[in-house]
């Protein structure tokens, strides 16, 4: 009999290549038959799976948006059992920050994407490009409740707090990509802010 193809794992394969080549050579200059050729596979059969250059780079980072929601998950749990809203803020916002090589890469490709999308209409038309706006709405409603728990300091808006501390993660996240700052000092900034945020009785989480 023909062996069988477990085509998630194939598609995993390849977005994994291609994750690879775009983070020695930049997303800009990935091509469908570089990833190919990192996976071991055909151009047409990457063609098979994935039509499109522009639907491979989607699931390529949809990829690396998993592996994120893996490490969150996993530092949410070190912060013990029922971490109070600030833990689980600061479990994303650190998680975002480029502190090694995957963090690193996702931050990269996720920037590249980004930058890309701006003069490339197909690009900015894929969904991932909306998934700020879902973090967004995540982070807000952890802000919410600890609002109503009375955890935040007076006058802080929810929305306007989680926009403002995922727009200083991201930048703060490409400054320590280029070398600008080194992530401790990153870590020490995302703290300062979370200090206004909330109230110091829940600055242990």
């Amino acid at each position: 009999m023909p062996k069988r193809v477990d085509h998630a794992e194939r598609r995993t394969e390849i977005a994994e290549a291609l994750v690879r080549v775009a983070g020695r050579r930049g997303l800009h200059a990935v091509g469908m038959r570089d990833v190919a050729a990192e996976a071991g596979v055909s151009l047409r059969l990457v063609q098979y799976y994935f039509e499109t250059k522009e639907k491979l780079l989607l699931y390529g980072l949809e990829h690396l948006a998993g592996k994120f929601g893996e490490r969150l998950a996993t530092r949410v749990r070190a912060a013990g059992d029922g971490p109070g809203p600030r833990a689980t803020v600061e479990a994303l916002l650190m998680t975002a920050l480029p502190t090694d090589e995957e963090s690193r890469t996702f931050h990269h490709l996720y920037t590249s994407y980004a930058v890309l999308a701006v003069t490339d209409r197909t690009l900015a038309a894929q969904p991932f490009i909306r998934n700020p706006d879902a973090a967004e709405g995540v982070l807000a409603a952890v802000l919410r409740q600890a609002q109503a728990a009375d955890l935040l300091r007076p006058g802080v808006d929810a929305h306007l707090a989680a926009a403002g501390l995922l727009a200083m993660s991201a930048g703060l996240g490409t400054s320590v990509l280029v070398g600008q700052r080194s992530s401790e000092s990153a870590a020490a900034v995302l703290e300062d802010q979370l200090n206004r945020v909330f109230r110091a009785a829940d600055a242990g989480g």
